[in-house]
């Protein structure tokens, strides 16, 4: 773990027990109930981390853990840092995104390959002026390989990240989509930033949930295609675990 003079570290408690190497975070509530019912997980025992859920492989402390949900980057990598300071090295993100290329659309899966940083947490993980940090890590290859050994169809490419989901505004949408970014959401980079920083291995799969590409916005969060999306990132989570 990378040191510095920062007056306050994350920490592992005491009386807490290890957490294993592999953590996957799951920004919804409805992902992490489900991957928790995927993986035998009860969904009654669990550690309390800030407001969000903790659950460990009790059968395997060398194992995986899950934890959330959670909104936004900085509590998000207020989540990450504990997760490393608890002995995780390997970490899986699904969250959801808004579409913001013409070609993405609800219920898609997105391997991001690089993230835009328009979210305030990133430039104090070592970033400075990079506005686009390409996601280059281990892990990253790995799930591709996952998603094409399983014939998926997906996009890989740039995210936009912000701190302010109703400050999306057409101008900036449609920016993004000359510069091709397939979607936009509220915590990858920072994540991303901050386990480099750490020197941790991170990657991230993202199910698009609403279409913001025709300057409008059209949610998607009832139809059949996005819970299919959702099915099938927490599947392929599964499977990456059980190869970790």
């Amino acid at each position: 773990m990378t040191t510095d003079d920062a007056i306050i570290n994350p920490h592992k408690p005491p009386q807490s027990p290890g957490i294993g190497p592999v953590a996957v975070m799951a920004a919804t509530r409805e992902d992490l109930y489900y991957l928790c019912e995927r993986l035998s997980l009860a969904l009654d025992d669990f550690q309390r981390l800030f407001m969000s859920r903790l659950y460990s492989d009790k059968h395997s402390p060398e194992g995986y853990s899950v934890s959330g949900p959670f909104v936004g980057a900085p509590y998000a990598v207020m989540l990450l840092e504990n997760l490393i300071a608890r002995g995780a090295r390997q970490i899986i993100f699904i969250g959801w995104c808004g579409a913001v290329a013409h070609r993405v659309k609800i219920g898609d899966l997105i391997l991001p390959t690089a993230g835009y940083i328009a979210e305030g947490t990133s430039r104090h993980y070592g970033v400075g002026d990079h506005y686009q940090l390409p996601a280059t890590l281990p892990l990253v290859s790995r799930f591709r390989r996952l998603l094409d050994n399983g014939h998926c169809v997906f996009h890989e490419g740039a995210i936009w990240t912000t701190d302010a989901v109703y400050r999306e505004t057409r101008r900036e949408v449609a920016t993004h989509q000359q510069n091709g970014i397939l979607a936009v959401e509220m915590e990858f980079s920072a994540l991303y930033s901050a386990a480099r920083f750490r020197g941790v291995d991170l990657v991230g799969i993202l199910v698009v949930s609403d279409e913001l590409s025709d300057l409008d916005w059209r949610p998607g969060f009832r139809q059949k295609r996005f819970m299919q999306g959702r099915k099938t990132a927490c599947r392929l989570i599964a499977e990456l675990l059980d190869g970790l």
